[in-house]
């Protein structure tokens, strides 16, 4: 597709052009139903423009600026309908600000999806001329052979010689279809098996087979097509693969079917806790791991790895740390110098599946929220190892190691530190002209103690004195 850049003058061409197949503006600021459904109608291009579309923001139908004023959070807004995961599979789209005298324009720039149809929320929207419709089922029959040209990646691949009869029906209509279409558009659909499993990309009419997406999610007998397309967890009675093993698994069979065994195994197997003294008379629960963050780096693992390899997913347990290792190194754009901010994915149709099976809750965002659950349960922060040729793996170290109560015990402190201060600015609210005697007796600490985080609440410029030291009192800085 030939790219042209988007300049000030373009913009304004499209101001005056009339909305079109190409062209749709809006002065809504926040309709994200209504900037969605044009996201994934051009997204699908129906007409097989190869063109791109645009979504002009704070504009009138005349074409006229509406005096919108872009804002970084209205930006980050529509930034993140690419990867929320209600549009699936994710739409190639920038969004750009533009100013005019009469107010902003902000351009969401659409380009033609590789791998139709599109949806939003379980429907599939696409252009008629200037407006959007919900796509009949003749009209997602001609996006699916649109796509056919378009298969590049292994999950969209067909098995060859595998029909349906490979695959579990039962699985695919009652726990999977229900997910990914919208109650209404289910209720009318009467289309055959093979007509449901080609829009959401599990089948091929062109080889009469399920593609590898279908059978890795709903094959009766995956690792005998898949030879790879498992996990194996290993236990470890010390810290390295030399030692003792004591305990192993194989996660193996469909992908609906694993990733359910996992969710329990992680929490039943995995998890353990024990109380940690919090003073003379308190305790709580230490967790070893956080078990969401586990479970982030093993969907992560399933999601991202290389299927044509013959190698499984490592989850190796040993007695200190956990690493998973998928074959499969960063794949794309992703590099080692971007690696979280820039992501890519090999395996797109399993991503999407993935979301709409509730284990992905957003794209790209995976790997902040476990370094947050890391930090938060007191572990070390992940080791990512990217030079072993061919795989991608990470470490996570325990709390229950001499290094994981050190952590514990500074985040402790941390967190005590932050609380002390809270309970300052808050009786300073209530009294400014409390004292330092009676900041310590309501809040348990000395009175050094009361002074020293005065001090840090006024070199921060959260906390100023008025007056003097005898006759003055406390300001709380608002709005910092």
């Amino acid at each position: 597709m030939n790219q042209v850049e988007l300049t000030k003058e373009k913009v304004q061409a499209l101001l005056g052009d009339m909305e079109s197949e190409q062209i749709e503006r809006t002065i809504s600021k926040n309709d994200t139903d209504k900037f969605s459904q044009a996201i994934c109608a051009f997204s699908n291009d129906i007409g097989k423009t190869l063109r791109n579309g645009y979504l002009l923001i704070g504009v009138h139908d005349d074409g006229t600026p509406s005096g919108l004023r872009a804002t970084d959070k209205l930006l980050q807004s529509l930034g993140g309908l690419r990867s929320d995961g209600n549009i699936l599979p994710q739409p190639i789209m920038s969004t750009q600000v533009f100013s005019f005298p009469d107010g902003d324009v902000i351009v969401l720039e659409i380009q033609p999806s590789p791998f139709p149809p599109v949806r939003y929320k379980g429907r599939t929207w696409i252009r008629v001329g200037p407006r959007k419709a919900i796509a009949s089922e003749m009209e997602e029959r001609l996006l699916i052979e649109k796509r056919t040209a378009n298969v590049s990646t292994y999950d969209i691949r067909p098995s060859l010689g595998n029909g349906v009869d490979e695959i579990k029906l039962k699985t695919f209509l009652e726990n999977y279809l229900p997910n990914a279409l919208d109650e209404e558009t289910l209720s009318k659909d009467h289309r055959s098996v093979e007509e449901k499993l080609a829009s959401l990309r599990f089948y091929s009419f062109n080889y009469a087979s399920v593609t590898n997406a279908g059978m890795l999610l709903f094959g009766k007998e995956v690792e005998r097509h898949i030879p790879g397309a498992y996990i194996q967890y290993v236990q470890f009675n010390g810290d390295t693969e030399a030692s003792e093993i004591i305990n192993e698994k194989k996660f193996t069979g469909s992908l609906i079917d694993i990733l359910q065994e996992l969710d329990t195994f992680i929490e039943y197997v995995i998890i353990q806790q024990k109380p940690v003294a919090i003073s003379a008379l308190k305790e709580s629960k230490q967790l070893n791991y956080p078990k969401w963050a586990l479970r982030e780096l093993l969907m992560n693992a399933i999601m991202h790895r290389d299927y044509e390899s013959n190698a499984p997913v490592k989850f190796y347990h040993y007695s200190q740390r956990i690493e998973v290792i998928n074959p499969g190194g960063l794949y794309g754009n992703a590099r080692p110098e971007n690696f979280p901010n820039v992501n890519d994915y090999r395996n797109p149709v399993i991503a999407e599946a993935m979301k709409v099976l509730g284990y992905v809750n957003r794209f790209n965002r995976g790997i902040a929220r476990v370094k947050f659950e890391l930090e938060e349960n007191g572990n070390p922060a992940p080791v990512f190892d990217y030079d072993r040729m061919g795989v991608f793996g990470v470490s996570v170290n325990s709390t229950f190691t001499e290094a994981g109560e050190k952590n514990r015990e500074v985040k402790t402190r941390e967190k005590t530190r932050e609380k002390t201060r809270e309970k300052i600015l808050t009786l300073i609210k209530r009294n400014k002209e409390i004292t330092i005697h009676e900041l310590s007796e309501q809040i348990g600490i000395t009175d050094k103690g009361v002074e020293y985080q005065l001090k840090k609440l006024r070199g921060e410029n959260l906390l100023k004195r008025v007056g003097s030291a005898k006759g003055g009192h406390w300001e709380v800085v608002e709005n910092q």
